[in-house]
């Protein structure tokens, strides 16, 4: 069995914080020859480069910040071991990390963490956004991730076992610049036919929802762009570009923060959202009230 250095670690871990081998040295006292023999024997062992030289400073790389993000995690959990051990409170909050699909409109998202910054304990929210649900699974399995926020659930052919625990359904709000809302509300669906339209990307389950929709209403949109961001499918539809559609729990954020204004709905054009742990039964207070008020007040 490998195992880690984990002294080659912590000076990796202080010159990633630092932004240099010189602050690193000041805060370890340790000379830079040392601290860079280290940092370059921790490389050799993983098989990839940590970081790289721009001008003066040194910039992570893209496994230096997955790395980067282990080291906070080992040595947060080692120092409030050693304050349980002693018997010392460790004052630190408790940690919830969520992965959040970025295909989530940014409105959703909000709602469904607040109920974590609620509780009566302090709680330290980090978010986290990746492409894909499959692309946290990996991090679900060692707990360097605490839930994964998603609109699909986690398919049975992953090599990590997950729960997927439903937390909604809404059906679809269409939404356009004010002009644009009045000129396609009448006659909504048919009114959808030819308009341009601002299409979410391939990823989302909503890109999949909306095709199959299309061709049953038979209707034929102009697709003026394919946005894997919704916030910016939001900003896009806020200048006039086109037509987009949203969740309808999150309709009154949108056309609020927006301007944007309703063309029509689609309470048929059922959309899902999940909540996906390595845990059958929660046990997370944070995730618990998430869980909790999304099924009670979000999408009640």
């Amino acid at each position: 069995m490998e195992w880690l250095n984990y002294h080659h670690l912590l000076y990796f871990w202080v010159v990633a914080k630092e932004g240099s081998l010189s602050r690193a040295s000041q805060e370890l006292r340790l000379a830079h020859p040392t601290i860079s023999g280290q940092i370059h024997r921790l490389e050799e062992a993983l098989g990839e480069q940590l970081f790289i030289r721009q001008g003066r400073n040194l910039v992570l790389t893209e496994v230096g910040r997955v790395a980067f993000r282990y080291a906070d995690e080992i040595f947060s959990l080692g120092r409030e071991f050693l304050d349980t051990v002693k018997g010392r409170a460790s004052g630190q909050p408790l940690r919830l990390v969520v992965g959040v699909s970025d295909v989530l409109p940014k409105a959703m998202v909000h709602r469904m963490l607040e109920p974590a910054f609620r509780l009566a304990e302090p709680v330290r929210v980090i978010c986290r956004e990746d492409r894909s649900t499959e692309a946290f699974l990996g991090e679900l399995a060692v707990h360097a991730v605490d839930v994964v926020l998603a609109d699909a659930p986690a398919g049975p052919g992953t090599a990590v076992r997950a729960f997927n625990h439903l937390l909604g359904e809404s059906g679809t709000t269409f939404l356009a610049a004010p002009q644009l809302a009045k000129s396609y509300r009448r006659r909504f669906p048919r009114s959808l036919d030819g308009v341009p339209f601002l299409l979410p990307g391939g990823n989302s389950m909503l890109r999949r929802l909306l095709e199959q929709w299309f061709t049953a209403q038979d209707i034929r949109p102009q697709v003026v762009g394919e946005l894997d961001d919704p916030a910016l499918a939001q900003v896009f539809g806020e200048a006039g570009r086109g037509v987009f559609a949203v969740p309808s729990v999150v309709e009154e954020d949108v056309r609020q923060r927006y301007k944007v204004q309703l063309v029509g709905r689609a309470e048929a054009l059922q959309q899902r959202f999940y909540a996906i742990s390595v845990e059958r039964k929660i046990s997370h207070p944070a995730v618990i009230a998430i869980c909790e008020e999304a099924r009670r007040h979000l999408f009640a």
